[in-house]
């Protein structure tokens, strides 16, 4: 009766909450009884939610997680069974506690930012955690399920983006949902270019990529390689449908680096191929034409342009490759107020009269972090780099656990080299399913056969 009547007073005031409650039991009765594909499906459902960021479905999917995580170790622990972990999970987690340190300077001055901000600095440290809690609730499945299931699996995280994406493509923005319009501000890019469900083209074409090389492991070994090849060359559509020119660039490097160790004829005709159809596509539209055309009004290509007069021009000729060197440059003269410890987590779109993100991760981490802070950004990636070689190196070749790193690493060298023009640390869903990779590869493959 108790239970019956609180019911009634919660839908009476809201009705939508006899949904969310039965929706919050399916999902406990889940967990019971299907926990590890449970949470599997959680991390799937995780590429969808971006479009619900104004409903705080990201961060209350993030702290759930993070519970789950906890409760799960400690349920363990509390039965006496092990708790798996792997030497890149014990570095990352002592380096995201030492992103705590910026967190602490914040709330006692020591930045020289406003106090007021120490919430939006907690934030970003929240959102790092949740990726090392992410990592060691994937980690404890090791035992439970075969890799290859679960790569299968990953797959269809997939579905929802691409899905939004044919929307845009195939529907005028005036039918969509305002969510899924994506409008730039730029001076010809509004309203005509897709983002998926993850809310800007750049992430999106940068997520795009990350399953495309997962796409081209998966044809390597496929008994049936006709439908992975399709799916290759739908992603390599969508990936030019965003006209994100800094995923472009990463897509060459990636095809670069993945080439280089397994250089054969037939892969270095095929990657020229793929290379080529995609550039042409790009160069296609009139957006890309313009988009490539606005580089020569930049430092980088025209020598009558200096660094100076590229700040002044960011003001009105709507280039944002200009807006970027502006943005930097205002950063960089911030950095020198505090060289060493820097301004703290996620201070950079407060540091200048832009107030928009860094669209540099270098740049950001030296802002933000300081010299240290800036050291501690580059090691954490070389550190990476070296446990994804060092698991290449120790598989035997022709293995699909060697593949896989090796096309990690090639991925990691295209995040590196994005991350000079965008903001990839703010693609929070992409690296959920990074850090999924990386606690896979600690799984035992030795007797896994991809399909």
């Amino acid at each position: 009766m108790v239970v019956g009547l609180g019911v009634g007073l919660v839908v009476s005031a809201s009705p939508l909450m006899i949904a969310v409650g039965i929706v919050v039991f399916g999902l406990g009765l889940s967990l019971v009884t299907r926990f590890e594909y449970t949470v599997l499906a959680l991390f799937i459902l995780r590429s969808g939610m971006d479009l619900f960021s104004g409903y705080q479905l990201p961060v209350a999917f993030a702290l759930g997680i993070d519970g789950l995580a906890i409760g799960y170790v400690v349920t363990l622990l509390m039965a006496r069974r092990r708790v798996h972990l792997d030497g890149f999970w014990v570095f990352f987690a002592l380096w995201t506690g030492l992103q705590g340190v910026w967190v602490v300077l914040m709330a006692l001055g020591a930045t020289g930012m406003d106090s007021a901000l120490l919430s939006v600095s907690l934030r970003e440290w929240i959102r790092l955690f949740s990726w090392v809690l992410g990592y060691l609730l994937i980690l404890q499945f090791k035992d439970r399920l075969p890799p290859e299931r679960v790569m299968g699996l990953l797959f269809l995280a997939l579905v929802i983006p691409l899905f939004t994406a044919f929307l845009q493509l195939l529907l005028p923005p005036h039918l969509l949902p305002s969510v899924l319009v994506f409008d730039g501000g730029g001076a010809f890019e509004a309203n005509s270019r897709i983002s998926g469900s993850l809310g800007h083209s750049n992430t999106f074409g940068v997520y795009v990529l990350f399953f495309l090389g997962l796409t081209y492991w998966k044809a390597l070994y496929a008994t049936r390689r006709i439908g992975w090849l399709m799916l290759l060359g739908l992603l390599a559509f969508f990936l030019v449908s965003t006209k994100a020119l800094g995923a472009m660039a990463m897509f060459g490097t990636f095809i670069l680096l993945v080439t280089i160790p397994r250089l054969t004829f037939s892969r270095l005709v095929g990657s020229g191929i793929l290379a080529t159809v995609i550039v042409a596509l790009f160069v296609s539209t009139e957006f890309g034409r313009r988009r490539l055309a606005s580089l020569y009004d930049t430092p980088l290509l025209n020598p009558n342009i200096n660094w100076s007069r590229s700040v002044l021009l960011s003001w009105y000729d709507g280039n944002s490759f200009n807006w970027r060197i502006a943005q930097w440059t205002f950063l960089l003269d911030a950095w020198q107020d505090a060289p060493l410890l820097g301004h703290g987590l996620n201070s950079s779109s407060y540091l200048t009269v832009l107030e928009n993100y860094a669209h540099n991760e270098y740049v950001r981490s030296l802002a933000e972090g300081g010299i240290i802070g800036f050291g501690l950004f580059l090691m954490f990636f070389g550190v990476q780099a070296i446990w994804l070689g060092r698991v290449a190196i120790c598989t035997p070749p022709n293995h699909p656990r060697r593949a896989l790193a090796q096309i990690m690493l090639a991925f990691l060298g295209a995040l590196m080299v994005g991350m000079g023009t965008e903001n990839i640390w703010t693609h929070t869903t992409l690296f959920y399913y990074w850090w999924t990779l990386f606690a896979i590869l600690s799984w035992d493959w030795l007797d896994s056969k991809t399909t």
